[in-house]
Parts: C-alpha cells; structure tokens; sequence
C-alpha cells in the first residue's frame, strides 16, 4: 500500500520503520529538513519537505493514490487538519493522533465529523497498559484479546518455583489449570514452544488464559495477584493524568510528584483524590519521606528514559513494589531489558502495534480481519486476533489436518463468547475469532497462517 507518514517524531520513524519492513511505499513529510534527510539517509522511504497540511505538499507527496495518511506531529490540530484535506484531496483512509485530554471526551465525535478511520492517544493507551499491570502486579505484560475474555499475560519464572524444569504439556494436569504456555523467551531467544519444551527459572513465559484461570495459575504457584494498595508515580504528564484518572474507582492510594508548581496545581484540581508532591522526583531524601520504601507499587513516568531508569533501579533496591518504567526511545533494548526495572511501558510502540493492525486489516483478502495485534517481544514475536469470515479456506477441518508454519502456534478460539483452548481436533469456524502466536511479522490474513 501507498502509506503517508505526517512527522518524523518519535512515533512517526518507528511507524516509517514498520511499515518499511513489511513492504509497504511510504512517503515521510516534515518541515525539519535535517531531521526528513535523518529518516531517508537511514529507511527507504521518499521525504518530502513542508508542512503536512498544506494543500501542494500533499499533492506532491502523491496523495491522489495514497491509501492511508497518518498524522503523527506534535500538534492535535495540525494532525487533524492534515486528515481532513488528505480526505478531500485524496479521498484516502486517515488516522490523526489526538492526545490532549480535553479532546478526549470528544474523540467520538471528532472522528465522526472529519471521516477518520482512526483516532489514536498514545499516552492514553499506555496509561490503559499500566492500569491493567497494577490490577495484575505479579505480570510484567498484559494484552486483552476477545474484549477482554482472555489475557496474554508475561511473567518470570521464580527461583524454587514447581515451573522449573516442568514439561509445558505438564502443566495443566500437574497444575490443573487451563493455561496456554505460547512464549518462553531465553536469553536473546524467542521460543514458540512445543509440549515437550523444558521450562527453566528466569525464563519469561507468556501465556494465555481468561482471568479466572490466571489467577487461578498463579495461585497454583504460589504467587500472590492482589491488585495493589498504594501507588507512587514520579512524573505529572498525560500518562500520569490518564492513568490517575482510571484508577479513581479503585481504592488505590495514588502519590505523585512533579517539579513543576503550575502543573501540580492542574493536578490537584483535576485529581482530588491523589495525592500531590511538589519536588524533584530524583531526591532520594523525598522520595524517602514520601514512602517509597513502603509503597506496594512505582511508577517513573517522567519524560527522561534515563531518569525513569535510575528510579525504578532505586526503588528496586528499597522495595518490592512493582516496578513500572516508562521508556520512549528503544537504543539499548536488549541491556535494558535485562534491567531490574519491571514492567518496560514504550508508548509509541503501543501506538504503532495500533496502526499496524489496522493497516494489516484494510490489506486482507481472504475472509479474514486482524482485529487485534501486539508485539510480545519487540519486533521477534507477535500475538494476533483474526476474525474468521465465511471465505477462510481453513474451516471445518481439524486443527490436526492443517499444515502450519513452523515457529506457530493456535492458542485460543473464541466462539460466540465461549472460550476454547485448542486441541487437534478443534476446528476454525466462521464467526470465530482466533489467537495466533508467532515469531513471523507480516501476518494479514489467516490463510497467511499455512504453510
């Protein structure tokens, strides 16, 4: 497809990035010359100079066949903008990202009114993330699929714990769980594992259940999943609001601190019932005062990755909070990852997983949709929720008739509501929707899914 990326920020190249490497022409537009010739030198992809809502630059940069526009800038209204002339210029589908809070409670009807195919709000979707992870804090991932009847949940595999050395076809009747272990990653290896596969401690596992049977797992193990108590968050930005905001009905009791006065005082009016800390989030002395040696969970939510890895590394010597660390660019992902920093929150990647699901779902052809798609680890595997239409050519037939690719996996069938954790002689059906587990990208349609 003909794709159009409006801003080369930080969501913007690694959408350029992507879409690059799953073969689609794209076209970048800026007004920062040094920064387009920065992504061109690097991606394939054409630059074009110029500010993304000018008429002329648009039709330079070809929108009379683009098929989809995205507008990433800075600014909500420059993106929204940008979507409405590419949809009278070009008539193609458009997404605007839209993250200022007011907008929020409108995005229906904005989306609505300027034909969008799509509104994205990265911090929001983050703060979504994180709120799901103080709910689960034994989880370092969460993931909903089938409007939130089954979770793909990633978590570490303790010293001491019965997973050690377990065969993956053991646990269910050992543990007597319904659980499907569909990822082990190793070191720098990303495993899609058969029933033989020997688990070891350290091992991060990623499996899928609905939530009863993952609590009832972790119970199994030993492992305690009680929603948290307290909550520090270091840092007042969107994320901070979003996410305080969500968790208002809880009874968690929330702690931030920002440096900056004027934004404390908009918390406090917008928050009343967190708790505002006007300081320098990096002062051990407040942190300390504040609780942070007692708090039951941490969040570095401030706009430095550097930062936001030196507090979880400092909360992480002080407690066992769980640790959650937002991180905005991806340099050095592997040491990071091998950081006790907790749950690693990238929201562009969040965004990106967004546009890439609906790009993969305007380009399938079989009777099939991508209806939901994260990156379980980045860029080495995915997870994908396909709906099945009446035209898939694999219904009807036993999973164990199928021939699948290798490194793939079935791990859960949702019929009408009902849950099926499938065995060989399951089939796919019509109205179904199915998650697949892979290490290949580039999946746009079930069939993709055969061999």
């Amino acid at each position: 497809m003909k794709i159009i990326i409006v801003g080369c920020g930080k969501v913007g190249l690694t959408l350029a990035e992507q879409l690059n490497n799953e073969g689609h022409d794209i076209t970048v537009i800026d007004k920062d010359g040094s920064r387009l010739r920065s992504v061109t030198d690097n991606i394939d992809v054409m630059g074009v100079e110029g500010n993304g809502a000018i008429y002329k630059i648009q039709m330079e940069a070809g929108i009379k066949d683009t098929d989809l526009l995205i507008a990433t800038t800075t600014s909500d209204e420059l993106n929204m903008l940008c979507c409405l002339i590419a949809k009278k210029a070009g008539n193609c589908h458009t997404i605007a990202r839209i993250r200022n809070p007011e907008y929020a409670s409108e995005i229906q009807y904005i989306r609505e009114e300027l034909n969008l195919s799509m509104a994205i709000n990265p911090e929001l979707a983050a703060a979504t993330e994180i709120s799901r992870l103080l709910k689960f804090p034994s989880v370092v991932k969460i993931d909903a699929f089938a409007k939130g009847r089954v979770e793909l949940m990633k978590f570490i595999i303790p010293e001491n714990s019965v997973l050690h050395n377990m065969m993956v076809y053991e646990v269910a009747v050992k543990l007597r769980c319904n659980v499907l272990i569909c990822v082990v990653e190793r070191s720098h290896d990303v495993i899609i594992p058969d029933g033989n596969f020997q688990m070891k401690a350290g091992d991060k596992i990623s499996f899928i259940a609905p939530p009863a049977q993952a609590n009832q797992f972790f119970r199994q193990l030993g492992i305690g999943n009680t929603t948290v108590k307290t909550a520090m968050f270091v840092g007042g930005g969107r994320i901070t609001y979003y996410l305080a905001k969500m968790l208002e009905e809880t009874k968690i009791k929330i702690t931030i601190i920002e440096r900056d006065l004027r934004r404390c005082n908009e918390l406090s009016e917008l928050l009343p019932n967190a708790m505002i800390i006007h300081g320098d989030g990096s002062n051990q002395q407040l942190l300390m005062e504040e609780g942070i040696g007692q708090t039951e969970a941490f969040a570095a939510l401030t706009g430095f990755d550097e930062e936001n890895i030196m507090l979880s590394l400092y909360a992480s010597s002080l407690s066992n909070a769980k640790l959650i660390t937002k991180i905005n660019r991806i340099a050095f992902e592997d040491i990071i990852q091998q950081m006790n920093i907790g749950s690693i929150i990238y929201p562009k990647l969040i965004t990106a997983d967004g546009i890439i699901r609906y790009v993969r779902a305007m380009q399938n052809s079989m009777g099939s949709n991508v209806e939901t798609l994260y990156k379980i680890v980045a860029n080495k595997a995915e997870a994908l929720e396909f709906r099945v239409g009446k035209d898939a050519p694999m219904t009807g037939i036993p999973l164990e008739k199928l021939s699948f690719k290798n490194n793939l996996l079935i791990a859960c069938i949702n019929r009408n509501g009902t849950i099926i954790t499938p065995r060989g002689k399951d089939t796919i059906e019509a109205g179904d929707t199915v998650i697949v587990v892979t290490t290949h990208s580039g999946l746009n349609d079930l069939k993709d899914i055969l061999k």
